[in-house]
């Protein structure tokens, strides 16, 4: 079970915390608990209205029994799995395959990976990019997952008509046996196509949204190809979604988390919050959280749809490789940033660092400790040192990154996203500024309907 410290949130801490002059009091922080009663108010009423979909994913029996018979399946006949997808489609997949599998995974041969295929994430429409990837995988051995809940984002579907060309270049008629289709149950163009040539599909619940959606068949899908436990992932996330019906503050942690992030943001100016794990597997869920902050909460307008153009900035870190580079700027610049650690417990092997006759003497204090030790000591020593200094933080503790932990994990900031929404008073389920950027791009390549979209020039002479 996640634990959630946030003494260094306040500005008398109990456990090492701030130095009595800045962050969040302890007047302030029962003030958040009082107001908390009408936050989740809010949230069982939207809940109850159809919104706040993600919840229900842990909960998907029929999903789960489909995806676990084509993962051994048609799944097995095939030794590598290519993603085609772009945000939501893509971040969950890649946070998942770099904490619950072996690091460098493709990079191992059949026995290391279990005999379960390699898995390549093409996120973006980068031509180099695409290029080479289709140069290194068998066209022959290759399973491609198209991801896309409306069937028309642009960057996906260029892939797919690219990567639809590789296949029958190679396969013919047999292409379409190589491509499955996570979409719409019901419409867009991805259906068309599967209910044309007979391409297996796997259903978006229309009730979630694209960065909303690890832990629907979008990412479970690739998960159960690579061998993950997507039961186990649920349990986790199941968990969450149980503490999260505390109507307690202080026993809600990913309640608690949102509204100490908002208070920092709100009452104190910081307005950028880091989430920095200390671990090499969670770097991707880092690039996954940036997009879930950043898209669910930056907006223009609020509820009222009364301008406001707020939304915190979210930042992606990693200890203690970021130690040696941002958290100088987080220990003595602005006080506008707020830090979430990520501290996954004892790790799955440690490596003893070695004594060594010649060593000098300097150097004395690191054999008889591991690298595991040496990590945990950087990570509290970070924290500490920025309390002294003034600088909100808090940690998240898991016991171990397993499945279930992983599963809890992204449950908790998807909930924290939820509840965040209401604090600052926007619809945390919507994205209007993507959306203006997809209708000058479609403008821009003559999609019909869109014509009347102008994507006006750079101003003359500004360029050196």
């Amino acid at each position: 079970m996640i634990k959630l410290q946030y003494g260094r949130m306040l500005e008398d801490g109990l456990d090492g915390g701030l130095d009595g002059e800045r962050g969040i009091s302890r007047a302030r922080l029962a003030d958040l608990a009082r107001r908390f009663a009408g936050v989740q108010g809010e949230v069982r009423t939207r809940r109850a209205e159809g919104g706040y979909g993600f919840y229900e994913l842990v909960d998907q029996p029929h999903a789960v029994k489909e995806i676990r018979a084509f993962a051994e399946g048609m799944g097995q006949a095939h030794d590598h799995v290519l993603v085609l997808g772009i945000g939501g489609s893509a971040l969950g997949t890649k946070a998942i395959l770099n904490a619950l599998r072996p690091p460098g995974w493709n990079e191992l041969d059949d026995e290391g990976r279990e005999f379960f295929p390699r898995l390549t994430v093409l996120e973006n429409i980068d031509p180099v990019s695409v290029a080479a990837a289709l140069r290194r995988i068998d066209p022959r051995r290759v399973l491609v997952n198209v991801i896309s809940k409306s069937g028309g984002t642009a960057e996906t579907m260029a892939q797919y008509l690219v990567v639809r060309q590789w296949l029958e270049a190679q396969l013919g008629d047999a292409a379409s046996r190589h491509i499955v289709f996570t979409t719409d149950p019901a419409r867009g163009a991805l259906r068309e196509v599967a209910a044309r040539d007979g391409i297996a599909t796997l259903d978006v619940p229309p009730a979630v949204g694209g960065r909303f959606s690890v832990l629907s068949p979008v990412g479970l899908l690739p998960a159960a190809l690579v061998g993950v436990d997507i039961v186990a992932l649920l349990e986790g996330a199941k968990r969450a979604v149980r503490r999260a019906e505390s109507d307690d503050l202080l026993k809600n942690p990913a309640a608690l988390h949102a509204a100490l992030l908002w208070a920092a943001d709100t009452w104190h100016g910081a307005r950028i919050h880091v989430v920095m794990p200390y671990s090499d597997r969670l770097r991707e869920f880092a690039e996954w959280y940036r997009q879930l902050w950043a898209e669910s909460l930056g907006k223009r307008l609020d509820r009222r749809g009364e301008l406001i153009n707020a939304g915190p900035t979210p930042v992606a870190a990693i200890g203690a490789t970021d130690q040696h580079s941002q958290v100088q700027l987080f220990m003595e610049g602005p006080y506008d940033k707020a830090i979430t650690f990520i501290d996954v417990g004892e790790p799955e092997e440690d490596v003893p660092i070695p004594e060594r006759p010649d060593l000098p003497a300097d150097l004395a204090y690191l054999p008889g400790h591991t690298l595991g030790d040496l990590l945990r000591a950087e990570r509290e020593a970070t924290s500490a040192a920025l309390a002294r200094m003034g600088r909100m933080s808090m940690t998240l503790r898991l016991p171990r990154l397993t499945a279930a932990t992983f599963g809890e994990l992204l449950m908790h900031f998807q909930i924290a996203t939820g509840y965040a929404g209401v604090w600052y008073n926007v619809d945390p389920f919507d994205q209007p500024g993507v959306e203006l950027g997809k209708r000058l791009t479609f403008a821009a390549l003559g999609r019909p309907g869109f014509s009347g979209e102008r994507l006006a020039p750079p101003p003359a002479g500004d360029e050196t």
